[in-house]
């Protein structure tokens, strides 16, 4: 290699903020975005993980109480209509159908069953709903990150042979930083997708357990109020 292209080459910042600096404003853009994708998609990740913890604690806490033997009128005066946890809301929708559909004399409205079934089951959902919050943005970056990424490689390469065919010249010291530049948006898209594919799978696989459990506790009070309803 040429002796004063190497020391050329030796002079060029390679840094990642200097790559920045030096891209263009359509790159930096695509920089920027990614960038912004990955700080939200950690920040969904983390509040997630917070979530469904405390989600699982709730449930089971509530299972040993809901399982402690207790009369299931005197745990709804405890839970109360406006509960906090989700699992003690699923109860409560329950439980207020159940309630509702008690005539003055004491004898149940038909069709309780089915009424008392469509309340928990909406109550699931609404929580299902909270759980899968924020998951479609980390599919979402998963799948488009490094296509994105990839825009921004293409538009610096296209740029740096722009350069290159002003400059007449193609030796290292001019391919180098547009190339480098270029790939630094790669570089960014898979920094951004790959987390996000990952953590969108395990807390998707997560909240499908949650929703699980919330599913296998109404079924158990379902058929607990049949026996009742039964009798």
């Amino acid at each position: 290699m040429d002796p004063s292209t190497l020391s050329m080459a030796q002079e060029i910042d390679f840094s990642l903020w200097a790559l920045f600096a030096r891209a263009t404003f359509t790159v930096k853009i695509v920089m920027m975005m990614l960038i912004g994708a990955s700080f939200w998609a950690w920040a969904i990740i983390i509040q997630k993980h917070v979530t469904y913890r405390l989600a699982r604690r709730e449930v089971e806490g509530f299972d040993e109480q809901f399982w402690s033997g207790e009369p299931l009128d005197e745990l709804f005066d405890q839970v109360g209509s406006d509960p906090k946890g989700a699992s003690q809301r699923i109860f409560s929708a329950g439980m207020i159908e159940w309630r509702r559909s008690h005539r003055e004399d004491g004898g149940l409205i038909a069709g309780a069953q089915a009424r008392i079934d469509r309340s928990m089951d909406v109550a699931i959902a609404k929580e299902a709903e909270d759980l899968n919050r924020g998951l479609g943005f980390l599919a979402t970056t998963g799948s488009t990150a490094p296509f994105v990424g990839l825009f921004g490689t293409v538009w610096g390469i296209k740029h740096a042979f722009e350069e290159i065919a002003m400059a007449q010249n193609t030796n290292l010291a001019v391919v180098a930083p547009g190339i480098s530049e270029a790939l630094v948006a790669t570089a960014l898209g898979l920094l951004a997708a790959i987390p996000a594919v990952i953590f969108y799978n395990k807390l998707n696989s997560d909240s499908d357990r949650i929703i699980g459990r919330y599913e296998s506790f109404a079924d158990e009070f379902a058929t607990i109020l049949s026996r009742q309803l039964d009798s």
